[in-house]
């Protein structure tokens, strides 16, 4: 059979690559497959006949032109993971075929360019925290929180787990089902749906001396950032407990960062910093911890550290702690995550070290004025609310309407605009009047006053 694709291809190879592997027939290959569920002619499939490489790759062109990019302007959805710019130099660097091919190394003594990157990863993620040690690294935000509260199970030997009501609905499933058989013990505690802040009563009187973590979000689900963390830190530590706090890492250029409020554990997603968009992933979940070699020998994933010769002429990079099951912990291991998302590490650190400090202090402050730009003008629609809540926020808000939002929505679809999150069926909401929007610095003011002016048409 001659393939179109590969036109060297004849059936004296074919009959050559049977010999060599020992079958008269392509059919034996298929031995082991019950006779009564193999096909007895060839489905009615594809074109009737075999298409050439270039027929193939204009039929993949036409289906995917019926995806709808939304880049003009772009997305302003939210929930969590919204649309950034990606400076060129960062898919530069990605592109190198020693990061671009390269798998979680193994063997750290063939590996220490990639390892060296690892390490600055490391160190620039603590910077940016104020933690002491950070690992590399997770799935995601959501796995991150929910293996931080299962290393707070380990340390305290405790099972009451609080957490704050107003974190992302979808990080609470994954937090509920990684603690699953862990006989866990989780109180969540309403916030105040005039703030969209912690309730520090509601707060104070849900943690016990059985409670073993408490994990709140700043920001949360609504980009609301709660003032309060001093005060809650406090509460937690008075009843022995430990504080995990899930971050927006580009929220750090002016917001305080989790470290210096007494956090233990610090969980977040990088991917603002420098990954896109790409169908779900993959994403980078940060996982760091304050100096305690309790709290670290429980951290999982891997660290990387700096060592060197036994003459101390030289230095080199090596894993210094590795507690995942395919190394010598075994059943032992405190975690089953294998991979440390290792080319998302090398774009989050190449991005850091891109910005800087007080690149990362311009662009968080030019996405604080766009959101809060974007929620003056639509808070002006006619019985229009936005924000919807009081407290201060940072690049999400909600905004509430004077009729269902999945109608808005729609429409805004045909107009190529994607608006924001509805949240008709997303707790701790749930209100089909409102809409989570999100802006950052990919939207200009014109891409704003579009938004606006087509929801005040649709009023």
């Amino acid at each position: 059979m001659r393939l179109p694709w590969a036109p060297a291809a004849n059936e004296r190879d074919r009959r050559e690559m049977l010999k060599r592997i020992g079958v008269n027939d392509a059919m034996e290959l298929y031995n082991d497959v019950p006779p009564e569920i193999m096909l007895k002619e060839p489905p009615n499939v594809g074109f009737g006949r075999q298409l050439s490489e270039w027929e193939l790759q204009r039929l993949v062109d036409s289906m995917l032109s019926k995806n709808k990019v939304f880049t003009d302007p772009p997305p302003f959805l939210g929930g969590g993971i919204c649309f950034h710019t990606v400076p060129a130099v960062i898919d530069a660097i990605l592109s190198r075929s020693e990061f671009y091919t390269a798998y979680t190394p193994y063997q750290p003594e063939i590996n220490q360019g990639l390892l060296q990157v690892f390490f600055e990863y490391q160190s620039l993620m603590a910077d940016l925290l104020e933690m002491d040690v950070v690992n590399v690294s997770m799935y995601d935000w959501s796995t991150a929180a929910a293996e931080a509260i299962l290393a707070a199970m380990r340390v305290t030997r405790k099972k009451r787990i609080v957490v704050a009501g107003n974190i992302h609905p979808e990080r609470m499933e994954v937090i509920e089902t990684w603690l699953l058989g862990k006989e866990a013990d989780i109180r969540v505690v309403e916030f105040d749906r005039e703030t969209g802040k912690v309730d520090l009563d509601r707060l104070e009187n849900t943690i016990d001396s059985d409670t073993a973590a408490v994990y709140v979000e700043v920001p949360n689900f609504f980009g609301v950032i709660d003032d309060g963390v001093e005060a809650i830190a406090e509460i937690v530590h008075r009843r022995k407990a430990l504080f995990i706090v899930g971050v927006d890492p580009l929220s750090l250029g002016i917001v305080r960062s989790p470290g210096s409020y007494e956090a233990d554990i610090v969980v977040g997603d990088a991917q603002p910093l420098g990954l896109g968009l790409n169908y779900g992933g993959p994403y980078l979940g940060i996982f760091a911890t304050r100096w305690d070699r309790k709290l670290v020998r429980q951290m999982p994933g891997r660290l990387i550290g700096l060592t060197k010769t036994v003459d101390g002429s030289e230095y080199g990079f090596t894993m210094i702690l590795q507690t995942r099951e395919q190394h010598i912990r075994r059943e032992k291991a405190t975690s089953n995550i294998t991979s440390n998302e290792a080319l998302m590490a090398v774009a989050a650190a190449a991005y850091m070290v891109l910005l800087g400090g007080s690149g990362l202090r311009e662009l968080a402050r030019s996405i604080w004025l766009r959101s809060h730009y974007a929620a003056k003008r639509l808070g002006e629609l006619e019985r229009a609310k936005a924000p919807q809540f009081s407290g201060e926020f940072f690049k999400e808000f909600t905004a509430r309407f004077p009729k269902p939002y999945h109608s808005i929505h729609r429409a805004l679809l045909e107009k190529g605009i994607m608006g924001g999150l509805p949240l008709a069926d997303k707790p701790p909401l749930m209100d089909e009047y409102s809409a989570l929007f999100c802006v950052t610095e990919a939207h200009s003011m014109k891409d704003i006053d579009r938004l606006v002016e087509a929801i005040g048409e649709m009023l």
